[in-house]
């Protein structure tokens, strides 16, 4: 897997290098506390956003994550950032998180096609064998994306990590392997052109 930064086009979304220049961009979209109620990351100020973003950039250059920005295209505006994380080479492994999408975007095309294209690239370019993601067991919004895109649940983590507010949070991992992303490239294909419709 020679994974490298890399521009991924979509009809209705760009997934961007992420850079620091995207930090105004993300803090118009991301400082919204309702976006970090329930997920790993305290994001509250513009300083936050930046350690945010360099942290993304040290673990990208530690070859473990490779961070995007989220650009809708017909706006022309940054919605939010996601990436490839616990890259593994030896095993053809990646996950898919650390993903948000500004409210106004939640619950539409974005996070629909930003998966398609992130799932594309790992399996088709990548030759991924194991796309996996993993979410907080009361973020019910995010278990039920994850379904909805195809992914499967494999089971939960208890105890699995400490919140920043300090609760103790439950991991729900799922996965798409390699032999079924024919049938979940053709069902998000499907529901992509049902919104350009």
């Amino acid at each position: 897997m020679n994974i490298q930064p890399v521009t991924l086009e979509g009809a209705t979304v760009t997934l961007e290098p992420l850079t620091i220049d995207h930090h105004a961009a993300l803090c118009n979209v991301g400082l919204d506390p309702e976006l970090w109620k329930v997920t790993m990351m305290l994001i509250r100020t513009p300083d936050d956003m930046k350690q945010y973003i360099e942290t993304a950039l040290q673990w990208q250059k530690d070859g473990t994550a490779l961070p995007f920005a989220i650009v809708e295209k017909s706006s022309d505006t940054v919605v939010g950032s996601t990436r490839y994380g616990n890259i593994d080479h030896a095993s053809r492994r990646v996950e898919i998180g650390w993903t948000w999408v500004a409210r106004q975007w939640q619950r539409t095309y974005v996070n629909t096609e930003t998966k398609y294209l992130l799932l594309k690239h790992a399996f088709e370019t990548l030759g991924c064998i194991r796309v996996e993601f993993k979410t907080d067991s009361i973020n019910e919004r995010s278990r039920n994306a994850l379904l909805r895109i195809g992914a499967r649940e494999e089971g939960v983590l208890r105890n699995h990590m400490i919140t920043p507010a300090g609760r103790i949070r439950h991991s729900v991992y799922y996965s798409i392997i390699d032999s079924e992303w024919p049938e979940v490239k053709k069902f998000l294909e499907q529901k992509l052109v049902q919104h350009e419709r």
